[in-house]
């Protein structure tokens, strides 16, 4: 997951932006040379050609990039249309935190960008997510509880037993929760190997905030982690129909559109 944020973000920023990338390390908070390392990353996945001051996009791709930060074709405007949506949501999301407050963030594609916009903040973050991790390792004002396990290399997450046995010593004051779908009034998950993870971290805080985009109605899934009950907020995007936002608000339950 953390590879795939990276690289809609490198791609959405250089392209749309006309950045550097020095600029891109800039705004995302790490390094040139982990940019760079990026770059090679995707080279090795067959995304990325490497060229002289800079990486081109693989044929196929929908925009090229360069460290002058020149797009050489059209991007992909629903996947940049889709990262602004996450951006506006984890801006939201950021807004009910509290200073002094503890967290528990979510795997996902929205949570690190939440952890971005906490940066700075007198907080404490409990996540099994290695792309929230990445966003927050070096700053100073965040605390950060890293659920042990086994990596799950193509999320970049932490699983298994000893992910589900840390949950039991751990308390926090909101959680923000990821889902594949929202149907017939449950929040679902299409991922057998996370749900029992997500479901302890539910029952581990006080209120849970639901970050689900206009394409989680219905979505896909069929892993149940909660009913709407337990779900206190609802972060979601303008897109969704006014039936889905009119059940969603039902029970007193709250919806945020961002």
């Amino acid at each position: 997951m953390l590879l795939d944020q990276r690289r809609t973000e490198i791609m959405t920023a250089l392209a749309t932006h006309d950045q550097s990338v020095k600029e891109l390390a800039e705004s995302l908070h790490v390094s040139q040379s982990t940019i760079r390392r990026d770059l090679t990353r995707l080279e090795q996945q067959g995304l990325l050609e490497r060229k002289y001051g800079g990486a081109v996009l693989a044929r196929g791709s929908h925009a090229n990039t360069t460290d002058t930060g020149e797009a050489e074709e059209p991007i992909d405007i629903d996947r940049a249309k889709d990262l602004e949506l996450r951006r506006s949501m984890a801006k939201v999301a950021a807004s009910l935190v509290r200073d002094n407050s503890t967290i528990i963030l979510d795997i996902g594609s929205t949570t690190p960008l939440i952890a971005l916009e906490l940066r700075g903040r007198p907080i404490t973050i409990i996540t099994s997510s290695l792309a929230v991790l990445d966003q927050v390792r070096d700053d100073d004002a965040v605390d950060i509880i890293l659920l042990g396990g086994v990596l799950r290399r193509n999320h970049q997450s932490l699983v298994g037993p000893l992910a589900e046995d840390a949950i039991h010593e751990m308390s926090a004051d909101l959680m923000f929760l990821s889902c594949t779908g929202v149907k017939n009034n449950f929040v679902v998950d299409d991922m057998a190997v996370e749900a029992p993870i997500k479901r302890g971290l539910i029952r581990s805080a006080d209120q849970t905030v639901l970050l689900a985009g206009e394409n989680k109605f219905p979505g896909t899934g069929s892993l149940r982690l909660c009913d709407l009950d337990h779900i206190d907020t609802i972060i979601t995007t303008s897109g969704t129909s006014e039936s889905s936002l009119k059940n969603s608000r039902s029970g007193g339950r709250k919806v945020i559109v961002a």
